[in-house]
């Protein structure tokens, strides 16, 4: 049954819920099993009680959450979780930190430079935003802040690093992307390599250029820290090495062809297991912990899934899809116009959703139009990747923001976060314009690694 007007007011009325704060994955779930049964109600073949319920809504509910299950690359995420958990609770990070700190300490804002390379490793071991942010700010703000770094500026430092974990493969929002766009994963990956080095290289030149310009935020130690270059090497190669080299391990066989993201995720928690281990962290109490957040999260993200895809099968069969398309194809936009005017949308969305409903509900209705203005969908999904950084930094739901007062509590003011994390919204724009003008920084990897794309 077609019907646009209640596909619009289905699609109103979740934003509505959402921005009152109703769960996401259940306030989903709930509207499409609710619109849905109006859309597939037979009133006809109603008899009695037991007709009811035998709506077709039920067994699209039943078929969803079935293909969710049984989806092999969503099985790389779990995977991928309890490898970031288990390192976050090894202290692998606090060792980190401490040698890149030690190995930066004569560059300007070695503390800022130190803590943006541990986010960056950390976060793309685990992929878990609030986790990066929680953890940095309990461990590398303090830090800062005794060195008396201006407290906007590190606060910015924190909440930027701590989102590159949902761009940097292996990234979870990128498998979660696959899923919905129905691409490769692996493509994806490779897509997303040299755009994620940029943007975490251009918050480090950020860092280095505004302290050489104003030393008094992030000024250098009071004492010499005395150590011999043989002591910094130790440091890294204790640290920064065996979790580097997991990672790389972990991306390059997925890159390489060696095994899928799944099989790639399995051997990354294996080797976390081992290097918690070596660490002496490898804890029964720890593993529980890692075991029961994975678990969580886990299940999070497939009831998100089941939601979606019910959500959107019924708002498709409402006619909304159809009546969003044609609304946008009648402009008569260029590519460049229809590039823009989506990337404004998710941008506008950034504020008050986080990056998993954007992603999930809104995204994919601009997916169906990329053939219609001939666009790669894996250059396409690079300006969203890199867009819903977004989402993190923009006030006034900059959730970044949010899980680093939370765990400062009183020691900072939210507005001192919020300026703080301003300027590395102006270079994730900025990285957005460089990867339009210049498309291969996005696809010349993917394509030299696996052939040019055809549909």
């Amino acid at each position: 049954m077609t019907n646009p007007e209640v596909a619009i007011l289905m699609l109103s009325l979740f934003i509505f819920l959402v921005m009152l704060g109703f769960p996401v994955a259940f306030t989903l779930l709930a509207m499409g099993v609710g619109f849905g049964y109006y859309a597939y109600l037979d009133l006809d073949s109603i008899e009695g009680l037991a007709d009811v319920f035998s709506n077709k809504i039920f067994y699209l509910l039943n078929q969803n959450t079935y293909s969710v299950m049984e989806n092999d690359t969503l099985v790389a995420i779990p995977l991928f979780l309890f490898m970031g958990y288990v390192v976050e609770r090894a202290n692998i990070v606090n060792r980190l930190f401490e040698s890149l700190q030690l190995a930066a300490r004569n560059l300007p804002g070695s503390m800022a430079v130190a803590a943006l390379l541990t986010c960056a490793v950390f976060s793309t071991a685990s992929g878990i935003v609030g986790a990066v942010v929680t953890l940095m700010g309990l461990l590398a703000y303090p830090a800062m802040a005794k060195a008396n770094y201006d407290k906007s500026f590190a606060s910015g430092v924190i909440c930027a690093g701590g989102t590159l974990g949902i761009l940097i493969p292996p990234s979870i929002m990128l498998i979660v992307y696959a899923a919905i766009a129905e691409l490769s994963p692996l493509r994806l990956y490779a897509a997303a390599v040299f755009p994620g080095l940029i943007l975490a290289g251009s918050y480090i030149a950020y860092v280095i250029i505004r302290v050489m310009i104003n030393p008094s935020i992030a000024p250098k130690p009071d004492h010499n820290i005395t150590i011999s270059r043989r002591q910094v090497y130790w440091q890294l190669l204790t640290s920064f090495v065996p979790l580097t080299a997991l990672i790389l391990l972990v991306l390059g066989s997925i890159l390489g062809g060696l095994a899928t993201p799944a099989e790639a995720a399995a051997m990354g928690a294996l080797g976390g297991l081992v290097l918690a281990a070596l660490y002496g962290a490898l804890t029964w109490q720890k593993l529980k912990e890692s075991v029961f957040l994975t678990a969580k999260a886990t299940a999070m993200v497939c009831w998100l899934f089941v939601g979606s895809w019910t959500f959107a099968s019924v708002f498709s069969y409402l006619g909304g899809h159809t009546v969003i398309e044609a609304y946008v194809l009648s402009f008569n936009l260029t590519p460049w116009q229809f590039l823009i005017m989506a990337q404004v949308i998710i941008f506008l969305l950034g504020w008050p959703l986080e990056w998993s409903e954007i992603l999930i509900i809104f995204v994919p209705i601009f997916l169906p139009m990329l053939d219609n203005f001939g666009i790669n969908p894996y250059f396409f999904a690079m300006l969203v990747a890199l867009n819903l950084q977004t989402s993190f930094l923009t006030p006034p739901m900059a959730m970044s923001a949010y899980y680093l007062k939370g765990v400062l509590k009183g020691a900072i003011e939210l507005m001192d976060i919020f300026r703080g994390i301003m300027p590395y919204l102006g270079i994730v724009i900025f990285s957005m314009f460089l990867m339009y003008q210049f498309p291969a920084i996005a696809l010349w990897l993917p394509d030299y690694l696996f052939g040019s794309y055809v549909k």
